[in-house]
């Protein structure tokens, strides 16, 4: 197996962490009355505590990046333009969202941008055969 195809799978479980964690706290917050039912009244609940809050953006931040790693990886694979780069942009991008999760969950400025662009990096690593053609 790929690599990149392997890197997919731990970013599949990366992104169940973020579900779950997330909805844990917002859970903790309005109760598991809210959680078990059909959540209309959002627009009636106070705003997320601070850490429930971060958790939110941190999954939604990871949602943003997910596509963009799936196209990358997925398509060196497709294409047969796999090599060790490749897969280390993958694990540099996967390596860099698990430690953003805590570093946001932790409400750590600027060390969490850092962390992010690392990500992007590691994407870009990745996604570079493709682009170069």
């Amino acid at each position: 197996m790929h690599p990149e195809i392997m890197i997919l799978g731990w970013a599949a479980v990366l992104l169940l962490v973020h579900i779950f964690t997330a909805i844990h706290f917002k859970t903790k917050q309005y109760g598991v009355d809210w959680n078990t039912g059909a959540r209309d009244e959002t627009a009636s609940l106070p705003p997320l505590n601070p850490i429930a809050g971060r958790l939110e953006r941190a999954r939604d931040n990871y949602l943003e990046t997910l596509p963009i790693a799936i196209i990358a990886l997925l398509g060196v694979v497709v294409a047969g333009r796999t090599s060790g780069t490749t897969a280390l942009g993958g694990w540099i991008w996967l390596g860099a969202r698990a430690v953003y999760l805590p570093l946001y969950w932790a409400g750590v400025p600027k060390v969490r941008t850092l962390v992010f662009l690392v990500s992007i990096v590691g994407l870009l690593i990745a996604l570079w055969p493709l682009l170069a053609g």
